[in-house]
């Protein structure tokens, strides 16, 4: 399923959306805004695959919008004014619905989306290791990664958030965690079924919690705490334990 974000100030036209997402199979709405500053909110906390964005909005209009996504997902714009289609190009939108616009128009917009989506995705799981390196695809490129610098790896949906050192913001990348934990060397672990962890990076283990380094000292103060799922805790309790310098009736973490 391709999640979508459908946003348009004008009632009528945003619920047209919002009826032509629900009638494409593949298509599935995430949230409707009614401004780009409200969809700046649900993207702060929210990832998606694909925008519907009107372009003429009120405070904040859609092109200025997507320019200030530091990760923008795939983009079709709508609009009543030709001369936008220009420029909506220019920031890599997949298509342009002048409006007004109907069904057949949408779906085969939509179909646009669907391939470039595919295509991301076939590029991004043949992907492959290189030394102490990996490659990933994000922000329409593809990125070299030191393995060392990961300190850990956030699966979110069919996103990836991988979190390095001295980085306060993640890369964001159209990955599975199955293909992650495959390219990964044994250096990391699996310890719940949103979190791979760099071994490396831990600092203490507490109750059923692993506490690693902070990412940026200075933006980061805080120690990161990831919790240990019930389906990993046994592996990650032997590697513990074969690295314990002490007695062996310690107690383990519960």
């Amino acid at each position: 399923m391709i999640r979508c974000l459908a946003i348009d100030d004008e009632p009528l036209a945003l619920q047209q959306l919002v009826t032509y997402i629900g009638k494409v199979p593949y298509l599935e709405l995430a949230a409707q805004c009614q401004s780009a500053l409200e969809a700046q909110h649900f993207l702060e906390h929210d990832i998606v695959d694909a925008i519907f964005c009107d372009i003429n909005m009120p405070d904040l209009n859609g092109m200025e919008f997507v320019k200030s996504l530091p990760s923008p997902p795939l983009v079709v714009f709508t609009t009543a004014y030709s001369e936008y289609a220009v420029e909506g190009f220019k920031v890599n939108a997949v298509d342009y619905l002048l409006k007004p616009f109907g069904l057949q128009d949408f779906q085969r917009s939509a179909q646009r989306l669907r391939d470039r989506l595919s295509a991301t995705s076939s590029m991004a799981e043949t992907i492959q290791p290189s030394d102490d390196n990996i490659f990933v695809k994000t922000d329409y490129k593809i990125v070299k990664v030191s393995i060392h610098d990961i300190v850990y790896i956030e699966g979110m949906s069919e996103y990836l958030k991988i979190w390095l050192s001295g980085q306060s913001k993640p890369l964001i990348t159209l990955l599975s965690m199955k293909k992650m934990e495959d390219v990964l060397p044994t250096s990391f672990m699996r310890i719940h079924r949103s979190f791979i962890i760099n071994l490396s990076k831990i600092e203490e283990v507490n109750k059923n919690r692993v506490v690693l380094q902070p990412l940026v000292d200075e933006t980061r103060k805080e120690p990161i705490s990831l919790p240990i799922g019930d389906m990993y805790k046994d592996a990650f309790l032997d590697y513990i334990e074969k690295k314990f310098l002490g007695k062996k009736n310690h107690p383990s973490p519960k």
